[in-house]
């Protein structure tokens, strides 16, 4: 079975001393609280990371809104997965990490704390010279690239983006390497809209309202539709859009657009236009691996930008002000940083 997210279980405690840390609840809907918790000890297999950096994704914000069904998450719950910090202490039996290692982390969550504990298939360690800033969010590279390739991008094909928040931005930087015919993303913002077009948009159209349909918008430009539709949008509603704005023997990767739908779904006309729909998370773990070098690679070669859309920077004794800035949509907000080190 390939692996899965995981949550490091965290002992909840309700005392302030040595050996415990801060660590971020969401208690329920739209309440973000710090409890103290005991610092962890690394199993059998396990390294012990002391978190510098996370950043606060679409898919934190959608269940700090309440917007993923019971069967995704319940309440109380932990957030946090777009990690980076240095491995503190290792536990028996783990080969080649060491302690003083920075690295990124691909498939925890619950890592708004201070220290987490996870097994080596779930940590990327970083050069020294890598601000580790910029490490965190290499942890969204895996599942972009493979979208990237699952588009089967070539340079006669034309290309729409959905949405360019954190992950958006990013995915446009990728698929620009695949040189598609044409690149066009779409926003509600003209702050991210213009840093689409820095990184490879060769087209760029601004949303009226999240409610509208893009080909309204798009279609004298592109009355057949696009090629490849990858939504990078939060909710489900989005995949009927891209079914809309998708052409004739069209793929849609969904990277968004996760969520549930609310929307009834036109099947017929996946069926009329012989659409090919895949979802992202690479199915082995070989490959998740593989993904997870070609896209630290890329940061280091300076082909993906991980620092410039950070907008903002809140230590974890504010986590609550941090979620209520990143709920807002807001052009100026794109990724907001949780700073997780104390003197702990």
């Amino acid at each position: 079975m390939v692996r899965k997210m995981s949550v490091p279980p965290m002992q909840l405690v309700d005392y302030d001393g040595e050996g415990t840390q801060l660590c971020a609840v969401v208690e329920e809907i739209g309440n973000i609280t710090l409890k103290r918790a005991l610092i962890p000890e690394p199993a059998e297999g396990e390294v012990r990371v002391k978190v510098k950096w996370v950043g606060i994704c679409g898919s934190d914000v959608e269940v700090f809104r309440g917007a993923r069904e019971p069967e995704f998450v319940s309440y109380p719950t932990r957030l946090g997965h777009e990690v980076a910090g240095i491995i503190d202490k290792v536990g028996p039996n783990v080969i080649g990490l060491k302690v003083g290692d920075p690295v990124a982390l691909r498939y925890i969550w619950g890592a708004f704390a201070e220290y987490v504990c996870c097994s080596p298939f779930s940590v990327k360690v970083l050069p020294k010279e890598l601000p580790l800033i910029e490490g965190s969010l290499i942890e969204v590279l895996p599942g972009i690239i493979h979208a990237a390739e699952l588009g089967e991008i070539s340079p006669h094909k034309n290309v729409l983006i959905t949405g360019q928040g954190v992950s958006g931005l990013v995915m446009t930087q990728i698929v620009s390497l695949y040189s598609p015919r044409n690149l066009v993303v779409t926003d509600l913002f003209d702050e991210k809209l213009e840093l689409a077009r820095k990184y490879g948009a060769t087209h760029t159209y601004k949303i009226p309202s999240p409610d509208a349909n893009t080909m309204d918008i798009l279609g004298k430009d592109f009355p057949d539709g696009f090629d490849v539709v990858i939504p990078c949008l939060l909710e489900g509603d989005g995949m009927v859009d891209a079914i809309n704005a998708a052409s004739q023997n069209a793929r849609i990767v969904m990277y968004g657009c996760i969520g549930t739908c609310h929307k009834p779904v036109d099947f017929f006309k996946v069926h009329k236009k012989r659409l090919d729909i895949y979802s992202t998370e690479p199915k082995r773990d070989i490959d998740n691996r593989n993904y997870f070098d070609k896209g630290l690679q890329l940061v280091l070669d300076g082909l993906v930008n991980t620092e410039e859309m950070i907008t903002h920077v809140v230590h974890l004794s504010n986590i609550a002000e941090a979620f209520k800035l990143r709920n807002e949509h807001k052009g100026d907000t794109i990724h907001v940083m949780i700073d997780c080190e104390t003197n702990v």
